[in-house]
């Protein structure tokens, strides 16, 4: 199920409303010798294939704070809930977390649709929710913006901005297009498209959006061909960037196209093959494969290949690191974990490690600063043009 913008913050309002009346009946979900931290995913829904890795880098790292005697003398007790990647279903692990397990902080749930849905309700409870993987932007408008929300995600209005008002000019595109996803990814898409080609005295050449789950591309590529553009930004995700280079490449299209930061992905380069060759992207974080000469990824990707018997993509990078701040911002805490003592000290850390670009700190309760880099796909990987900024 999809669900536009006023949809999301419509039901996360009423989230919240339902969430005031647990406060009082609620545990704190720490105990003398445990912390029961929630997380729900799509486990059986359209994204359920990628899920196995937040999952498993989350309980690696997890895992190994319990194996150095824990958070002051804690055990995490991890809690996972399948969301199915709706919405209502994501009500109902989210209820359960709260009221059966009484976790203290849901960490690493997957998907906007159903974060959105929960959000009041776990905040509304007294629940920390730390690092939900949504758009960012919208977590903090559908909380109120809770102080027990700390949001990692990269917003995808702003770092689109950013990224454009550097490489058109670089570049001299005089007639850029932009092929977005209805709903609320779209729409901060083109929140960063439209200031960017402001700002640079521009506008669109050509828009065509495509709905959720589509796969054929032919008609978006075609109507930016027929408007002459010369510079494709697709806000698209994984499966939808490699159609759209797929159409290019059979149309023998010699124009560059630059994905927004969901479509620079690792996975990307590996099912798009020669289709993505030449390929942009936006980058928001560091990549390692099994080749990377950094010592913290090779410490990673060994635990995480001794622990599954695979090799850990970006998104297990990122849910082990996201995992770590939090158990930063747990043992800044103290011994006498409250969440308005885990809110000071999530508010005071600094968190930087072989994903980020730079040290990163809260501002505001989002992980800041945002830097980007541009990359290309150049023989199947993905190799960095532009430092980030």
């Amino acid at each position: 199920m999809t669900m536009n913008r006023r949809q999301m913050l419509a039901t996360g309002a009423a989230a919240l409303a339902m969430g005031s009346g647990l406060r009082a009946a609620r545990a704190a979900g720490v105990s003398a010798d445990a912390i029961n931290i929630g997380m729900h995913l799509d486990l059986s829904g359209p994204t359920a294939s990628s899920m196995p890795m937040l999952r498993n880098a989350t309980e690696l790292a997890f895992g190994q704070a319990n194996a150095a005697g824990g958070v002051h003398g804690r055990q995490i007790n991890m809690i996972v809930e399948d969301n199915a990647g709706q919405p209502q279903q994501a009500v109902r692990a989210v209820q359960k977390l709260i009221r059966s397990d009484e976790v203290f902080a849901l960490h690493n749930s997957f998907g906007s649709g159903p974060n959105a849905a929960t959000m009041g309700l776990a905040t509304g409870a007294g629940v920390v929710v730390f690092a939900p993987w949504a758009a960012s932007a919208v977590m903090h408008q559908v909380s109120g913006n809770s102080p027990l929300l700390f949001t990692t995600v990269q917003n995808y209005n702003t770092t689109t901005q950013r990224a454009l008002e550097r490489v058109i000019p670089e570049w001299g595109v005089e007639r850029p297009g932009v092929i977005y996803m209805e709903g609320p990814y779209g729409d901060l898409i083109r929140a960063g498209v439209n200031p960017a080609l402001e700002s640079l005295g521009m506008s669109t050449a050509e828009e065509a959006a495509y709905r959720p789950g589509e796969i054929d591309f032919s008609s978006q590529v075609a109507r930016m061909r027929a408007a002459g553009v010369d510079l494709i930004i697709a806000g698209t995700i994984i499966r939808e960037t490699v159609a759209v280079m797929a159409e290019v490449k059979k149309l023998d299209w010699d124009v560059k196209v630059l994905c927004a930061i969901p479509g620079r992905s690792t996975m990307v380069a590996q099912l798009g093959g020669a289709d993505t060759e030449g390929l942009y992207g936006i980058g928001g974080w560091q990549l390692h494969g099994a080749e990377t000469s950094n010592a913290e990824a090779q410490a990673f990707i060994s635990a995480y290949q001794e622990a599954y018997g695979t090799m850990p993509d970006e998104n297990a990078a990122n849910a082990y690191s996201y995992t770590n701040w939090f158990l930063s911002a747990l043992r800044g805490a103290g011994e006498d974990l409250t969440s308005d003592s885990f809110v000071a000290a999530a508010r005071a850390s600094g968190h930087n490690d072989f994903t980020t670009y730079t040290e990163q700190t809260f501002v505001d309760n989002h992980a800041m600063p945002e830097m980007v880099s541009i990359d290309r796909v150049v023989d199947g990987t993905w190799e960095q043009q532009i430092a980030p900024f």
